[in-house]
């Protein structure tokens, strides 16, 4: 197994795990009492949005995990693609969450802080490999 499919199958095993993080964002943010200051039609919206980026990442995972050889490989049009896209997807998530968030208010606690930077190098990881074998 080359270097290049590792990479791609860690970054695969990646996207589950940034599942967890998705999965505390609605308690940790008390969604149910903020979302409920909207009108229904903006409530519905913000999920569906949250919904759609959940299954983006899921198919990230997937895709990674079941095109690792093709992906890693770059020899066709569509895997560099596809792995440009996911690079620019978790770069440009990378450059919002620095520039346009600010998370402080809700970084209570060491695991929340922790969690916060350990997400943060995971982005970056599937940034630099994914950009890596898209253009390299």
């Amino acid at each position: 197994m080359s270097t290049k499919e590792i990479l791609i199958l860690t970054g695969g095993g990646l996207h589950f795990l940034t599942l967890i993080a998705s999965a505390m964002v609605p308690k940790t943010l008390d969604w149910k009492g903020e979302l409920a200051k909207l009108i229904p039609f903006l409530r519905t919206l913000f999920w569906v949005y949250g919904i759609f980026i959940v299954l983006c990442i899921v198919s990230f995972g997937v895709i990674s995990f079941v095109n690792f050889r093709a992906l890693a490989g770059g020899t066709t049009l569509e895997a560099r693609s596809i792995c440009a896209f996911i690079s620019i997807f978790w770069g440009l998530r990378l450059i919002t969450g620095w520039f346009f968030f600010d998370v402080s208010e809700f970084l209570t606690n060491w695991f929340l802080k922790t969690g916060y930077h350990v997400l943060n190098l995971m982005f970056v990881f599937q940034t630099f490999v994914y950009g890596y074998c898209a253009f390299l």
